[in-house]
């Protein structure tokens, strides 16, 4: 194909070459842009598209470009979409776009939805209900081909492949990548339990939560096969929508303002952990000497806050790569539907828990006897 100058091109489609310091603001039509070019606008939309499978000379593929860059033009991804069916748009759903568990799962998706070629869109709802059901429609609506819901509690299947990260409903299409709490429950308990704790007083997580329901039954249950107890009057539930320290700080200071009996505390997530360490220090008391506290998440905090926070470290940023991958493999038809993935917790000891002193384990272990024994005998007098 012959190659058209410059300037019988600007002639014929009234697009004038800009200068090196002007920024061309008009959009430029494709049409035009062929003109200029002497070129068929299907073969300017393969490159600018990168579409594969069409074999064009690399000399042209720059001209595309260059031109395409000079005169500023863009390609219509709308009229793209109809003609394929596809947008290469995911939405995401997200309680909050604070520091912490949910940034740190986002981080990976977005890795691997950039590495894989696609645009995301995000909207956060606060855990309200309304917000959850009108935002999953909207991104539907702009052109999301699948969901990636993170601790977003959907009530229903939506028309499109989901991904949720601790999701624990079990939904027609959503594929729920969750941690095995069983394990994370049974790593912080051996965990206190190995250093002599035995009076342990327990943080809940809020209701709205994902995690919290099955979070607290594994725990209920691991401290029963260790002959744990666990008190009522030991026992705080989290309330407030907030990602920072303040979230833990009230409720221990109310614990411990009603109940100092114990010497380790059991926090929902390492944001109320720090708190909780604050709470306990400002009313004189030492993390680990006098309470030691374990956290959950292991954010990047955890390892620069004072004491340094022992926690259970989720593989957030990995479950989010997952998400994105996993979502854009369904898309293309290469993975057959997973109803649950489980990712495995791992135990990060570090300076806020530390072994009660050998007396005081030695009587925490008669108490324990005593209090083991009163329950055997009165369940045998009934």
């Amino acid at each position: 194909m012959s190659r058209i100058s410059s300037k019988r091109s600007t002639k014929k489609t009234g697009l004038d070459a800009p200068s090196k310091k002007a920024i061309h603001y008009k959009p430029v039509r494709l049409k035009e842009l062929a003109d200029h070019l002497g070129l068929n606008p299907s073969t300017i939309s393969v490159v600018l598209n990168d579409t594969p499978g069409r074999s064009i000379p690399e000399e042209t593929r720059e001209r595309i470009k260059a031109a395409a860059k000079q005169f500023n033009y863009q390609p219509n991804l709308v009229a793209r979409s109809l003609s394929n069916r596809r947008t290469l748009t995911v939405g995401i759903l997200v309680p909050e776009l604070t520091d912490g568990y949910h940034t740190e799962v986002m981080s990976g998706v977005g890795d691997s939805l950039i590495g894989a070629g696609y645009f995301y869109l995000t909207a956060h709802h606060r855990h309200r209900t309304n917000l959850i059901e009108h935002y999953s429609k909207l991104l539907v609506a702009r052109g999301a081909e699948g969901m990636i819901c993170i601790d977003t509690a959907l009530e229903h299947p939506l028309s499109v492949p989901v991904v949720a990260v601790a999701g624990h409903r079990h939904i027609e299409r959503v594929t729920n990548i969750v941690l095995d709490h069983r394990r994370a429950a049974e790593l912080t308990l051996t965990h206190l339990h190995s250093l002599g704790h035995r009076r342990i007083a327990f943080m809940r997580g809020q209701p709205f939560s994902s995690d919290s329901d099955d979070r607290w039954r594994h725990i209920v249950q691991v401290c029963s096969e260790l002959h744990l107890e666990i008190k009522p009057d030991l026992i705080v539930e989290l309330d407030r929508d907030i990602s920072s320290p303040e979230l833990g700080y009230p409720v221990v200071q109310q614990l411990l303002s009603r109940n100092r009996n114990f010497t380790a505390l059991v926090c929902f997530n390492d944001v109320a952990a720090i708190g909780a360490i604050r709470a306990i220090q400002d009313l004189g008391l030492r993390v680990p000497n006098d309470i030691s506290v374990i956290g959950f998440d292991d954010i990047k905090a955890a390892a620069y806050v004072s004491p340094n926070l022992t926690t259970i470290r989720q593989p957030l940023a990995e479950m989010g790569r997952f998400a994105g991958q996993y979502l854009v493999n369904r898309l293309n038809g290469s993975v057959d539907f997973r109803e649950q993935v489980t990712f495995d917790p791992e135990l990060v000891a570090r300076e806020s828990t530390a072994s009660i002193p050998l007396q005081m384990r030695l009587r925490e272990d008669r108490i324990d006897e005593s209090s083991r024994k009163s329950r055997s005998d009165a369940f045998a007098r009934r």
